[in-house]
């Protein structure tokens, strides 16, 4: 029998000379086994035929391997003006398209060979040109183009103003025209360049220069190889255009092309410049894994549906000036290794750059953004220049993730502006990413955009809080409530087990579990917090720092806001100073009545709403919840203070010197002062009592020293020092002056904190005093 090793194939080098030993010994075996006489002559024969076969075999398996799971070379055949000939005559339907079959062919155009150079432009034009309901695409799919490809020359050269369009194309193409005026249309109300072809077609008169080339049939370049320049300028494509894998090694002209249909670019070779500067894309445009060796040019560009960049890789400069993009722009995963310019771009749909790497700077001035850009996970390692963007109500720019050092990398942008825009999906994993952005504005100076980063932060803190106050715990849930969030009984069972074996830390944990399955991770997600169980005491305080973070962010924006504290302070001051004249001038009716003058009442009155206005506008005005901070500062301010009026008014009042106000004034100095050590009553001191006099009720100016009392107790400012009598004064007065001198010392507080966090230097100056 013949030995197996004769039938095991080889593969590698190392076992050819086995295989060969094991195939001569096996041959031999196989023939002298069947031969039992004339052993000598039948010996010596198969010497000499084992040897020859031997040494066959051994030539042939010296030849060089093929790489293990190599690509097959393809084999190209030349194309003669026979071929070329016989496959104009015999077109193949492919995707619902006819088209010439030009596949694995090697296309000489090289000068040397201008014969039939001149030939093949003038043939194939001929036959891509004829009338018909069905055009004829061209397929060149896995074929070699040795010279300069003038694909414009293969169109159907036409004047595109408006009289002409009708007798030369198809109802449906005349459509896709049609679109072609309304971009125009667009473009000029808009006040951006147009191209010529939109000149002529918007014009009245035939101009004098004014030809498109119209590639009536589909493209296909699929993994096509072009060793010289390709010319494609001011070609308007009818039918999908696709180039997937496609390699130019030289310069690439797409200058003014319009795509009717999807023009798909997947994974092509830009070895040289590319220009796509004023093309129209009508339909999708597809440049996924794009590898542009050297310069790409799209400036003044439109894409009126999605535009697919996604992983492509742009070696130098990338011009996306004064592109229009009407539908998505997605450049996720993209890597720029020189500078990208978006300068005065519109996008009008969402714009990602997930994990996009930016090497050098990245330009977006006067750019126009109408919803999120997503920087999720993108790499920032120079510059990003937001100046003069201009961003609508739905626009901001989610930079989760973001890698970005403030060391090296710098975000620019209008000051004011530019730090409202930047957005994160939670503050956990994003914590060091708003401290860079933070040192990043305080090293340009911009005070005002680090601020409102540091107010986002806190704001998500404060969302964290109150989740961990009222939240769904996962660790502490029973399962009644996880079945309420989404879960199943089963899921909600294995949860229970999970967590008594180990609890969870965080919630990407729960795909661990077997009954867990991603959609009901996706729905439920957001429902739930991951953290230790709180014990009472721990409740308690979170809840006073969830209490203190929603009062500071709510009446200073964390201290970011000096107008909203302002506001906050002009109500404080118009209400206490409305009380303490109420309590004072309006005693009593009986049995002598002891009230205002009508003139009094009148100012004090006006006074106060105006006052109560410029608050309530200045709250409005900068605060992100007016609202809310509204009904906090109402909730500081009203009850207590109203609740001891009514407790005054209805006891009565029944004390000496019940006709001489409360209210006193220090008679030997009448100035601007700052009173911070003031206390609201004078000290018992027979020298004070001479020194601080009552009131002059009887004066027209009397009820501004209301106001006067009121900002000394909350501002620690006034024009004179007026305090409480010590002697024969209700306990329910000196209760409320006190209460507001309270509220005073913790106003000036908050007021001096966010001026030395809104005003660079002056914190050095409120430290230094």
């Amino acid at each position: 029998m013949i030995n197996s090793h004769f039938l095991v194939p080889w593969f590698c080098q190392g076992e050819k000379l086995h295989f060969y030993i094991t195939t001569r010994r096996s041959l031999f075996e196989c023939i002298t086994s069947q031969q039992p006489g004339n052993q000598v002559v039948w010996v010596d024969w198969l010497k000499t035929a084992g040897c020859l076969l031997s040494l066959c075999v051994l030539l042939l398996l010296l030849q060089p391997l093929p790489a293990w799971g190599a690509p097959a070379q393809i084999e190209r055949t030349p194309l003669t003006p026979e071929l070329l000939q016989e496959r104009l005559h015999t077109p193949i339907l492919r995707e619902g398209n006819v088209v010439v079959d030009l596949r694995e062919m090697v296309i000489d155009l090289r000068p040397e060979n201008a014969s039939f150079r001149d030939s093949f432009y003038q043939v194939l034009r001929k036959e891509l040109q004829k009338a018909g309901s069905k055009p004829l695409g061209l397929d060149l799919s896995r074929s070699l183009i040795q010279g300069d490809f003038a694909g414009s020359d293969l169109g159907l050269r036409t004047p595109l103003y408006a009289q002409a369009i009708a007798p030369i194309f198809t109802s449906t193409e005349q459509e896709q025209l049609e679109r072609l005026r309304e971009v125009c249309l667009q473009s000029l109300t808009l006040a951006l360049p147009s191209s010529k072809d939109c000149k002529s077609l918007l014009a009245t008169e035939l101009p004098s220069s004014s030809e498109i080339s119209v590639f009536r049939g589909s493209l296909t370049l699929v993994e096509t190889r072009f060793n010289g320049n390709v010319q494609f300028a001011n070609t308007f494509f009818l039918q999908p255009v696709d180039a997937q894998g496609a390699i130019f090694n030289q310069q690439v002209n797409w200058t003014e092309t319009r795509f009717s249909r999807t023009a798909s670019f997947t994974s092509a070779t830009f070895k040289k410049e590319s220009q796509f500067q004023g093309s129209i894309f009508f339909d999708k445009a597809n440049f996924k894994q794009g590898q542009f060796q050297q310069s790409i040019n799209f400036q003044d560009s439109s894409f009126e549906d999605a535009a697919n960049f996604t992983q492509a890789n742009f070696k130098q400069l990338a011009k996306f000036s004064r592109v229009q993009w009407q539908g998505n722009a997605d450049f996720s995963n993209a890597d720029f290794s020189e500078q990208a310019q978006f300068t005065q771009a519109i996008f009008k749909q969402f714009l990602f750059f997930i994990e996009a790497r930016f090497e050098q700077a990245v330009i977006f001035r006067l750019a126009q953004f109408n919803k999120i850009v997503n920087l999720q996970g993108a790499s920032i390692l120079n510059s990003a220049d937001f100046s003069d963007a201009g961003f609508a109500k739905t626009a901001c720019l989610n930079v989760s993730s973001l890698i970005f050092n403030s060391n090296q990398a710098k975000i620019l942008g209008n000051p004011g502006k530019i730090g409202k825009m930047l957005v994160v999906s939670g503050l956990q994993g994003n914590q060091s990413v708003l401290r860079n952005l933070g040192q990043n504005f305080r090293q340009l100076q911009q005070i005002g955009d680090a601020n409102q980063l540091e107010y986002t932060k806190h704001r998500l803190r404060l969302k964290d809080f109150s989740l961990r106050l009222v939240g769904t715990n996962i660790n502490s849930a029973s399962q009644e409530r996880l079945m309420k969030l989404g879960f199943s009984a089963i899921q909600a069972e294995a949860i229970a087990t999970r967590r008594l074996q180990q609890p969870f830390h965080n919630k990407s944990e729960l795909l661990t579990l077997a009954d867990i399955d991603y959609d009901t991770y996706t729905q439920v997600s957001s429902l739930f917090i991951v953290d230790e169980p709180l014990s009472p005491f721990g409740w308690l305080l979170q809840a006073w720092s969830w209490l203190t973070l929603s009062l500071l962010l709510l009446l200073s924006g964390y201290g970011t806001d000096f107008c909203l504290v302002i506001g906050v302070g002009l109500i404080a001051i118009a209400y206490f100073g409305l009380l303490f004249w109420l309590i004072d001038r309006f005693r009593r009716l009986l049995p002598a009545p002891i009230l205002p003058t009508s003139y009094e009442t009148v100012s004090m009155l006006i006074s106060f709403s105006l006052l109560l206005l410029f608050g309530i506008l200045a709250i409005f005005c900068t605060g992100e919840q007016p609202w809310l901070t509204l009904g906090y500062l109402l909730i500081i301010i009203v009850p207590l203070p109203i609740t001891l009026l009514f407790r005054l008014y209805q006891q009565g009042r029944y004390h000496n010197l019940m006709d001489v106000s409360y209210f006193t004034e220090d008679g030997t100095l009448r100035q601007l002062r700052l009173l911070i050590g003031r206390l609201p009553v004078i000290p018992r001191y027979e020298t004070f009592r001479e020194r601080y006099l009552p009131l002059l009720c009887d004066r027209r100016w009397n009820w501004l020293n209301y106001y006067d009392f009121s900002l000394n107790n909350l501002l620690k400012l006034g024009f004179n020092d007026i305090r409480l009598r010590d002697e024969h004064l209700p306990g329910i007065i000196t209760t409320l002056a006190w209460y507001q001198w309270i509220l005073g010392v913790l106003y000036i507080t908050l007021l001096l904190w966010t001026l030395s966090r809104t005003i660079p230097g002056l914190n050095l100056l409120i430290y230094l005093k």
